[in-house]
């Protein structure tokens, strides 16, 4: 058995996946890129590349790791590119995704090399989160200004919208197109492709998967365009669990475990969010607030029900732990770092990563 506490990415759970994706685009003529930012575990890119046409990034090094490490076309885009950098994100992607106007103008010389668009900002989203909001007040991911956009549309051919957040209604997907298609209609039909970004979670229960496809290939044929997806949560969502030891039991009005593990250091998403993690349900009688061991009074996993008592050295399996989360992982309080093992299409587990005190002090100086 495993030393906890560790990721365990589960390669049949992830196929399932895969093969949404792939029906997805088959059907619906879009082409899938695996966005980084959300999951860049690369040990398992040999089998999501078989299902999906590459990768999107945000940064420089998410673009050398897409280029390097995954199959198929590398999306470059990021917030905003630096003269230091720029020529080297150029040399290893197929396209290039501007923010801005002015950083479109500011690399225009240098960029003649690779497919170029931009990002535009719809003004609408479905983020119930302000911190994730791309289209808060005064966002500056993106521009919203047709007519200014259309100055420059001559230094492009497709535009990246990116406005769906954890969305899992095809309604409001539907309904946000529209508004696209209403506002930036005529500048779409202009250009040979469109991403329409992430945050899309069809591959959940009960999406009306075939209703999705119509309308992505109704929406390419009116403009044609070539439809990009850039699912991140949705490529990877129920396929990883972080599993955790309990390392002591208290009680403070509450009943209290402690596990060798951090909702700050290994699950730092959901603590930004204010959101528990999960378990399997359980209706058990015995009520316990998991909490992590780093010294953040707030470091709690949540309240979970169990079926018996807990003891020193039980073993507990968080769910959903990939998705912005082992992408955020950290060395707070020097808690030591999840390994990472897959489950195989065989069932065979395989430690794939551990991290230990030289990786430690590697990460600071």
């Amino acid at each position: 058995m495993l030393k906890t506490p560790y990721y365990l990415i589960d390669k049949a759970s992830l196929k399932r996946n895969m093969e949404k994706i792939a029906y997805v685009r088959e059907r619906s003529g879009a082409k899938a890129l695996l966005a980084l930012k959300c999951f860049a575990t690369w040990s398992v890119f040999d089998l999501m590349q078989e299902y999906m046409d590459g990768t999107t990034s945000s940064s420089l090094f998410e673009v050398k790791l897409g280029r390097e490490k995954f199959a198929g076309e590398t999306h470059a885009y990021s917030v905003a590119y630096s003269d230091e950098e720029i020529d080297e994100v150029i040399a290893n992607c197929d396209k290039i995704i501007f923010n801005s106007i002015g950083q479109l103008q500011r690399f225009s010389e240098q960029s003649e090399s690779v497919i170029r668009g931009l990002r535009v900002n719809p003004q609408v989203s479905t983020s119930e989160f302000i911190i994730a909001d791309p289209a808060r007040p005064f966002s500056r991911l993106g521009e919203w200004d047709p007519a200014k956009i259309e100055t420059v549309i001559d230094k492009i051919s497709g535009f990246m919208f990116h406005n769906n957040c954890e969305n899992d209604s095809f309604e409001r997907f539907d309904e946000m197109l529209c508004q696209i298609e209403e506002r930036f209609g005529h500048l779409i039909a202009q250009v040979d492709w469109v991403s329409l970004g992430g945050g899309i979670h069809f591959t959940g229960e009960g999406y009306p998967v075939d209703q999705f496809c119509d309308r992505l290939r109704s929406f390419s044929e009116q403009y044609g365009v070539q439809v990009y997806l850039e699912p991140g949560e949705a490529a990877i969502t129920k396929s990883t669990s972080l599993e955790v030891t309990v390392l002591d039991t208290l009680y403070n009005g509450k009943h209290l475990a402690v596990v060798d593990s951090s909702i700050e250091a290994h699950m730092l998403d959901l603590l930004i969010y204010r959101e528990t993690a999960k378990m399997e349900p359980c209706e058990g009688p015995h009520t316990y607030m998991i909490c992590g061991k780093s010294c953040l009074a707030g470091d709690i996993f949540g309240e979970f029900q169990f079926d018996n008592e807990l003891s020193v050295g039980d073993r507990l399996s968080f769910k959903d732990a990939a998705g912005y989360t082992m992408v955020k992982k950290n060395w707070f309080n020097g808690v030591q770092m999840p390994s990472i093992a897959i489950r195989e299409l065989d069932g065979s587990i395989r430690l794939v990563r551990a991290f230990g005190y030289d990786d430690f002090v590697g990460n600071l100086s």
